[in-house]
């Protein structure tokens, strides 16, 4: 059963997200972004809350912005997602996690060391250049269930 329900739109969408974010970081990289993407539709607290959909996720605006850089900045993200990008999102979607992003909800790149909190957030690992935060304990228990 997948984690989460979705649309081949929703694969593609999630495809191009991942390579725009992390393509520099290879496939693991990518993996790791799409867990963020799916843990936020999961998770249903703090700064995600009522994301209902893959295209939710994507094109969150939060404080004027949309929660992912890669959509304002153009990019990658608006060309077309590759077959190995696609199988990547389909992997994430259907089961993959793993650490540093397993319940992670938030990453970026410091150009720095990571620091130990990110707002508040506790620093859950780091994969080559990007820092990959958890929520704090008891603010998100749905994160760690789905």
């Amino acid at each position: 059963m997948p984690r989460v329900k979705y649309k081949s739109s929703d694969i593609d969408l999630m495809a191009r997200m991942m390579r725009a974010e992390a393509e520099g970081e290879g496939q693991q990289g990518m993996l790791y972004v799409g867990n963020v993407i799916v843990n936020r539709l999961v998770a249903n607290c703090v700064d995600f809350r009522d994301l209902r959909s893959i295209e939710d996720v994507i094109f969150q605006i939060q404080g004027g912005n949309y929660s992912f850089e890669a959509v304002q900045k153009g990019n990658l993200f608006y060309q077309g997602a590759r077959a190995v990008e696609k199988r990547l999102a389909k992997k994430n979607l259907d089961y993959w996690r793993e650490h540093p992003g397993k319940y992670a909800l938030w990453y970026f790149n410091p150009y720095a060391p990571c620091p130990p909190t990110w707002y508040g957030q506790p620093f859950a690992g780091q994969f080559k250049d990007h820092c990959f935060y958890e929520p704090a304990p008891g603010t998100c228990e749905s994160v760690y269930n789905g």
